[in-house]
């Protein structure tokens, strides 16, 4: 499974979880068909933009709680000491994407950003 995980701020914009996802998408070398789901982690799946882009996509948003999040951190290719004092984990986006594709998952690149959006790639990993 190829999940597209997502980090924001507050409202964000569709633009920017757009422009992120496919800066993303290019970065790794993959096509966008080949993105099976969304993630983020369960507090923002709630942020309008994040749900229309989805829909836009049409592939599912797949909330991760944040309790798992810290389990996919020693996966994680980027380090952010902000967003681990905050949330408690290196990189919001490549967590997100990282538990939702699985335990064997990893990362096809590290995460990219937009002005309020930040997105990585993920791959399940054989069991």
């Amino acid at each position: 499974m190829m999940v597209a995980g997502f980090g924001c701020r507050k409202g964000a914009s569709l633009d920017d979880l757009t422009e992120a996802f496919l800066l993303a998408v290019a970065h790794c070398g993959v096509d966008r068909a080949e993105i099976e789901a969304l993630a983020t982690p369960a507090e923002k799946q709630g942020e309008p933009a994040l749900k229309a882009l989805a829909a836009e996509l049409l592939l599912p948003l797949i909330p991760v709680e944040a309790d798992i999040l810290p389990e996919a951190s020693a996966r994680t290719l980027s380090h952010s000491d902000r967003v681990v004092a905050l949330k408690g984990v290196p990189s919001v986006a490549e967590t997100a994407a990282l538990a939702a594709a699985g335990p064997n998952s990893r990362l096809l690149a590290p995460k990219v950003s937009s002005r309020s959006a930040t997105c990585a790639i993920a791959i399940g990993g054989a069991s």
